[in-house]
């Protein structure tokens, strides 16, 4: 979703075709300038479109955190940050091709599973189930979808929104309303460390976990400083959510 996103946004002005095409291939040994894979087979799935382009310089951030191309407000650069975690994150590895005013083209390779064999199931532990509203702010629509639907499994009574003025005003009408608020740190209008300090004017108490995508800039005696109970990198699982949400929320409204 995040690369067809992107595409959309690269071909937004002179229009373009979007391909996405996936594939099976069997890797020995790496192809030039790919990161080192396990030898195995692989799914292969490419995302290409017509549109602008990148310089090479470009291309060599694009993956960071925080970094993007676009105008102040338009976004926070976390969403191919979040695409490379996931796809490391299950034994791939992604990259790019793109010239100036020629297209890109991502290609992610992900490990396939032999057909019919059945991994080990390693012992999970149950996933702590919670109760309360929680407040997620968050400027992607797509992490705040996800985030509520997570929260929504796990218990908790949800209310999205991508805008933290937004957000703010929900607060003000009734503060004891939520258990918790979790805010992106990297907000378009207010960060989410002026959001927390807002709210816990009208109400000290209230718990505020911090997500990011990256650790950079976050150290902990100034986040603890500044009201902050717990902080959340992106992409979080499932179970790191319940866990935090259980640890922060001493308080449970209904």
């Amino acid at each position: 979703m995040h690369l067809v996103a992107n595409a959309g946004d690269a071909m937004r002005l002179t229009g373009g075709r979007l391909d996405v095409s996936l594939d099976a291939i069997p890797i020995s040994t790496n192809p030039t300038g790919m990161p080192a894979l396990t030898p195995g087979t692989y799914i292969r799935l490419r995302v290409r479109d017509t549109g602008c382009g990148m310089a090479p310089e470009i291309q060599e951030r694009i993956f960071e955190p925080f970094f993007t191309t676009k105008e102040v407000g338009e976004g926070t650069g976390l969403g191919l940050a979040t695409v490379h975690g996931i796809v490391i994150g299950h034994g791939g590895t992604i990259t790019v091709s793109s010239k100036r005013g020629r297209g890109t083209t991502f290609t992610v390779y992900l490990p396939q599973r032999e057909r019919g064999a059945t991994p080990a199931t390693p012992a999970v532990a149950p996933r702590p189930q919670g109760r309360g509203r929680v407040l997620l702010v968050d400027d992607e629509t797509m992490l705040v979808q996800l985030g509520c639907e997570q929260l929504k499994r796990l218990g908790y009574d949800a209310i999205g929104t991508t805008d933290s003025h937004v957000a703010l005003d929900t607060f003000r009408a009734d503060p004891m309303r939520f258990a918790c608020v979790i805010t992106d740190y990297t907000m378009p209008a207010l960060m989410g460390t002026t959001l927390a300090r807002e709210m816990q004017r009208l109400r000290p108490d209230l718990p505020v976990i911090l997500c990011s995508g990256s650790q950079e800039g976050l150290v902990p005696e100034h986040v603890t400083a500044q009201g902050i109970a717990a902080v959340l990198l992106k992409p979080w699982s499932p179970a790191e959510l319940a866990q935090t949400l259980q640890r922060v929320c001493h308080a449970v409204p209904v």
